[in-house]
């Protein structure tokens, strides 16, 4: 069982580092990127059954982070649409605790946040400590859909002199100061990218066509962001060669496979926390002596007779609902022999 184990923990270190775009490294999206790679990992049923158990691990991971309360986990996911990020957050957070995770998703920015420095509003979403925050969308958007759409940059209230062809390089540095400001806070940044082919992204558009149950997630807009397919895949390809960063790495997930998707991002994250060393908080001699003197205290305490409506909730509690009796119920057999007595009594 250990060697099975020890096996899986290779696999997924070797999953990672395909995935993970190399800092400092210039890449080429569609050279060296599979969005249908599966890399014959595992079967669909195995990473099913992985993921499963993967959520379980996950979950007593975060409960962890939750109690040391040191840490926090930011996950960013940006994508293509259709690419599955409400799927994957659905279903690699399934598990976990729902107290200790925040979910963002930004839309086109507010009038108000419009007036603050495109940064503002993730800032103000950030997770505290003990917490999983993820952005579905994110500041990486301003870098993205920006600069693919000039006139939105034209609308941001940003001086004339600080709309030149600079701009991107600059949010770039910013961005990279702004993450590994948040790292040095014990912020951990995770970064995925879903990459989903052109070919699975249309069969998922069809499929919001012609399925009434998928009809409601379907946008007319989705249709003109895809005549962008180029400019978006060029603007990515920038944006993963100047950001990604040994603080602050983008993992490229293969998207074309939602099994393996949501696997992928669930391993990631679990190798990244277990990186951190979490652990629930130790207990002092003072509390232990603490914790022993009220136990005894509890132990002495007299409880008294009961409230009678503490006896009634619990023999409700112990009744069995296919005994009537044991609800205080007569069986008709018996209540007829109990009428007839009370008769013969009363002539």
């Amino acid at each position: 069982m250990a060697a099975k184990i020890e096996d899986m923990e290779t696999r997924i270190e070797a999953l990672m580092d395909v995935m993970r775009v190399p800092p400092g490294k210039k890449i080429n999206l569609k050279k060296d990127y599979d969005p249908g790679f599966t890399g014959k990992w595992m079967t669909k049923a195995e990473a099913k059954e992985t993921l499963a158990r993967g959520i379980q691990m996950l979950a007593e991971m975060q409960d962890k982070l939750w109690a040391q309360n040191q840490y926090a986990v930011l996950m960013n996911l940006q994508a293509l649409d259709a690419a599955g990020k409400d799927g994957t957050i659905k279903h690699v957070m399934s598990g976990v605790n729902p107290q200790g995770v925040d979910v963002h998703s930004f839309k086109g920015p507010s009038s108000e946040e419009m007036d603050h420095d495109y940064l503002w509003r993730n800032f103000k979403a950030l997770p505290s400590r003990g917490r999983i925050g993820i952005f579905n969308r994110s500041y990486y958007e301003e870098v993205l859909v920006v600069r693919v759409h000039p006139e939105f940059l034209a609308s941001q209230q940003l001086p004339p002199k600080l709309k030149d062809k600079r701009i991107w390089r600059r949010r770039f540095e910013e961005i990279n100061n702004f993450e590994k400001y948040l790292v040095d806070n014990g912020i951990v940044v995770i970064k995925f990218f879903l990459y989903v082919s052109k070919e699975a992204q249309k069969e998922r558009f069809l499929r919001r066509t012609q399925l009434p149950e998928k009809n409601w997630k379907f946008s007319a807009a989705d249709i003109k962001e895809r005549a962008h397919w180029d400019d978006y895949i060029a603007a990515y390809e920038d944006m993963f060669n100047h950001t990604s960063t040994e603080w602050a790495p983008w993992y490229i997930v293969p998207a074309d496979h939602k099994w393996f998707t949501r696997l992928a991002v669930a391993a990631v994250l679990y190798y990244t926390m277990e990186k951190l060393n979490l652990a629930y908080p130790t207990v002092s001699e003072e509390q232990k002596q603490a914790l022993i003197a009220a136990k005894e205290e509890l132990e002495r305490e007299d409880s008294g007779p009961k409230d009678k409506a503490v006896v009634k909730a619990e023999e409700e509690e112990d009744a069995d609902p296919q005994d009537p009796a044991s609800n205080g119920e007569v069986p008709k057999d018996e209540s007829k022999k109990e009428s007839k007595k009370k008769g013969s009594k009363n002539r």
